[in-house]
């Protein structure tokens, strides 16, 4: 076997991923608590406790922290002090409208441009979803759900769209995990999962970004539900 051939062979066989740094490592944790809860939104960020948790000096905490500021779930005051975002309903509504528009487009375009193997990896995921237990861990299924999207987006193949939607997305990620861990906006997401996925078997363009635009276009309502919902339960 040439060189050439068995190089090539090897990395479709698996290319080993390059080593996160400990910015990265330290992102990758805090943008999970910020999802969860356990740093609320609004509260200020104690970096000196929180490298300390993590076991890392402030510099690649410092790090860290722009990168979640990039991804719009840090923000920074006057003072420079972090805080956790705490967008309103109408940024939101705002971002939204734009997301649904991206991935509209990826729909679109991904019906031309998927693979039968891709549409079929979205197929697996979405069954994966919808035979979930009720108890299954809301960040897990938050995060097959992300990755439904993420098979579209990606089978687009357009990379100015796939950037814009990942910076987009980023922002969006705290609201729409509060979102998510409503059962009812969970049964509402799979019926709508299973129109987009029927329209991209079907390789019709338009009626696919027909339902992807749909479908996040109720998020809001659900995020408003959500939200209204956690504001009840913090006055009782």
């Amino acid at each position: 076997m040439s060189g050439e051939a068995w190089t090539s062979e090897l990395r479709a066989f698996g290319a080993i991923p390059p080593r996160k740094s400990l910015a990265e490592e330290a992102a990758d944790s805090l943008r999970e608590f910020i999802l969860l809860g356990k740093l609320e939104a609004g509260m200020a960020v104690p970096e000196r406790d929180l490298a300390e948790a993590l076991g890392v000096s402030r510099t690649p905490l410092k790090e860290a922290l722009r990168i979640l500021e990039h991804e719009g779930l840090v923000v920074y005051g006057t003072t420079r002090r972090p805080r956790v975002a705490d967008p309103s309903l109408e940024e939101l509504a705002q971002n939204l409208a734009v997301l649904g528009t991206l991935e509209a487009l990826a729909g679109e375009l991904a019906c031309s441009q998927a693979t039968d193997a891709e549409i079929d990896k979205a197929f697996r995921l979405e069954r994966k979803m919808a035979s979930a237990k009720k108890d299954t861990d809301p960040l897990e299924f938050f995060r097959w759900d992300m990755a439904l999207h993420q098979i579209i987006v990606d089978s687009a193949r357009n990379a100015a769209l796939s950037e814009t939607h990942k910076m987009l997305n980023a922002r969006l990620w705290r609201a729409r995990f509060i979102s998510s861990k409503l059962r009812t906006g969970r049964d509402s997401t799979l019926g709508q999962h299973e129109d987009i996925l029927s329209a991209l078997k079907a390789r019709d363009g338009a009626e696919c970004a027909r339902q992807l635009r749909r479908h996040l276009e109720t998020a809001i309502t659900n995020i408003a539900a959500a939200q209204a919902l956690l504001s009840e339960r913090s006055t009782t």
